[in-house]
C-alpha cells in the first residue's frame, strides 16, 4: 500500500494499480464524495480504462470507512502522543482542523504524494487534482502534466479578500455601511466614533476570515479591544443589521457571461458570525430568491471577467424589514456542495451535468456542457439540512457512531417517495479519542420531505451524538 512507510502518512489503504486511471481529490473528507461525480464525468471520457479517485485529506478519525484515503495531518504527525489507526488505547490531542495553508504545504512537499504523482504520469498523459479550495501553497501542479480543477489560485486567493470584495460588489449588490482601515489603533478609533450612531452592534473581518474565523459582532469597544490584541492587517468595518435569515447561494463560474446558479440555503449562524450548518430550500420569498440569484449572477459575471473559472459562493443577510445586503464571497466549494449536488441529481433530468462536471468544463474549456440545465429559484424536490457539531471545550468520546456511506441513497429515496425522513451521521471521529477545542466531532446531514420533517432528524442526531461524549 502506498505511504506505509512514510511516518508523515498517518492512514493509507491506497495500493497503485496501473491498469486504472486516477484522479486526486484534496480537501477536507466531508467532500470525499462529491468527486463520484467527477469520477463518472471522467469514466464517460476513458472510453473502457477504469477511473478512480485518491481522496489526500487531514480529517482523523479512529477508523476509515472510504477507499483510496492517504490522511496527512502535520499538527499530528509532529505531535508527542503519535497516533496510530485502530489503537485500543485512547486517542491524544485530536484536532481535525488544520490551516489549509499549512495542510497544503504538507501534502505539496510529501514524498510519498510525489513518487505517487510520477508513478501515475508514466501510465496517463495527466493527473487532475480536485481542489475543495484553491491556494497557493498547493504546488503540485508546477509539475508537467498535473492539472488543478478548480479556480486559479491567485485569483481565488485575491477574491476571498473581504476587502477587495467591498470594493467590487460595490454598485452590484446592497452592502451594509461600511469603512476600511489599516491597522489596530485606527480600528479601535474608528469603531469608538460609530458606536452611538451603529448601535445594534459592529462587525469586524480581517482581509480574510472564514465560518467565523479571524471576524466578530462587537457591542462594546472592550470586547473589541480583547480580540484585537495581536491582529494585524486591513480591517472590514461594517453596521451590524438585526436580520431573519442568513441566506447563502452557490454557484459556478464558465465565463464573463456563463454563471450556473445551484441554489439558495440558509446558513444555521450562532454568536452572529459562526457557521454550524444550513437548511434547503431557504424560506426566502421567491421574489427575495429571484433578487439572491440575480445578485449573484453579477457577482458571478464580474469574477469571470477577472478570470474565475469554478464553483464559489455568495453569502447575504435579510434584514427585519426584508432588504437584502451582501455579506461575503467564498471563492471555494461550500461546506454544502455536496448536498447540492444530491438534490440536483434528484431535481434536473436524467443525464443532467452536477457541479463537478460544470467546473471541470468551466475550467478546462471555459464554457458549460452543452446540456446544462438550471433549477428555477423557487423549485426543490426534497428539504435537506446539515450540522456541523463542533466541540468548544476538551471532550472525551466514549462511543462511536459509524460512518453512514449512503447519503446520495437517502436524497433518492426522499425524492422518490420511498421514504418521507430520513438523516445520516457522517465522520464521527470515533471512540476513546481526547478532542481538542474546535474540533469537529461529527457531521449531520437530515433529508425529508418537509421542513418540520428534516429539522426533527438535525435535532434526533445531535442528540445521539451527544450520547457519544463524556460530560463528566
Amino acid at each position: 500500500m502506498i505511504g506505509k512507510a512514510d511516518k508523515e502518512i498517518l492512514f493509507s489503504n491506497f495500493t497503485y494499480d496501473p491498469s486504472v486511471y486516477y484522479f486526486f481529490y484534496i480537501g477536507e473528507a466531508k467532500s470525499h464524495y462529491i468527486n463520484s461525480f467527477l469520477q463518472e464525468t471522467l469514466q464517460e471520457k476513458m472510453k473502457g480504462r477504469e477511473v478512480q479517485f485518491v481522496s489526500i485529506i487531514s480529517d482523523i478519525f479512529s477508523q476509515y470507512d472510504y477507499p483510496n484515503v492517504l490522511v496527512i495531518n502535520p499538527f499530528v504527525a509532529n505531535s508527542e502522543n503519535h497516533y496510530t489507526v485502530k489503537k485500543t488505547e485512547p486517542i491524544t490531542a485530536i484536532r481535525n482542523r488544520i490551516g489549509t495553508p499549512e495542510f497544503m504545504t504538507a501534502v505539496s512537499k510529501n514524498s510519498t504524494v510525489l513518487d505517487c504523482v510520477k508513478q501515475i504520469l508514466k501510465n496517463q498523459d495527466e493527473l487532475y487534482i480536485y481542489l475543495f479550495e484553491s491556494i497557493l501553497e498547493m504546488s503540485l501542479d508546477q509539475i508537467q502534466g498535473v492539472t488543478l480543477i478548480g479556480p486559479d489560485k491567485d485569483l481565488a486567493t485575491a477574491s476571498n479578500n473581504k476587502i477587495s470584495q467591498y470594493q467590487d460588489v460595490n454598485g452590484i449588490a446592497p452592502l451594509a455601511s461600511h469603512r476600511f482601515c489599516d491597522d489596530v489603533a485606527t480600528l479601535l478609533q474608528i469603531t469608538r466614533s460609530l458606536r452611538d450612531e451603529w448601535n445594534d452592534g459592529i462587525f469586524i473581518s480581517c482581509a480574510y476570515s472564514a465560518a467565523g474565523s479571524n471576524s466578530i459582532v462587537t457591542h462594546s469597544q472592550e470586547e473589541l479591544k480583547s480580540w484585537s490584541v495581536g491582529k494585524e492587517g486591513t480591517f472590514l468595518i461594517s453596521r451590524f443589521i438585526p436580520h431573519i435569515l442568513d441566506p447563502t447561494v452557490l454557484a459556478v463560474v464558465a465565463n464573463e457571461n456563463d454563471v450556473y446558479i445551484a441554489g439558495v440555503a440558509d446558513q444555521i449562524i450562532e454568536n452572529g458570525n459562526r457557521f454550524v450548518g444550513s437548511t434547503y430550500p431557504s424560506v426566502a420569498t421567491d421574489q427575495q430568491k429571484e433578487k439572491l440569484h440575480q445578485y449573484t449572477q453579477l457577482i458571478g459575471q464580474m469574477l469571470g471577467r477577472q478570470g474565475y473559472r469554478g464553483i464559489f459562493g455568495c453569502d447575504y443577510i435579510i434584514s427585519n424589514n426584508g432588504e437584502i445586503y451582501f455579506i461575503e464571497i467564498n471563492g471555494r466549494k461550500q461546506g454544502t456542495t455536496l448536498e447540492f449536488c444530491y438534490s440536483l441529481e434528484q431535481a434536473l433530468p436524467k443525464g443532467s451535468p452536477m457541479l463537478p462536471e460544470l467546473e471541470y468544463y468551466a475550467v478546462t474549456e471555459n464554457r458549460f456542457p452543452d446540456n446544462s440545465l438550471e433549477l428555477s429559484p423557487i423549485s426543490s424536490v426534497c428539504h435537506w439540512g446539515t450540522y456541523n457539531y463542533k466541540v468548544h471545550t476538551q471532550k472525551t468520546t466514549t462511543g462511536f457512531i459509524p460512518h453512514n456511506t449512503h447519503e446520495r441513497e437517502s436524497f433518492r429515496k426522499i425524492a422518490t417517495g420511498a421514504l418521507s425522513k430520513d438523516f445520516v451521521i457522517l465522520e464521527h471521529v470515533g471512540s476513546h479519542c481526547t478532542v481538542l477545542p474546535g474540533t469537529f466531532l461529527a457531521r449531520v446531514v437530515s433529508v425529508a420531505a418537509s421542513k418540520v420533517q428534516m429539522e426533527e432528524g438535525l435535532r434526533q442526531s445531535v442528540e445521539l451524538i451527544k450520547q457519544t461524549i463524556d460530560e463528566a
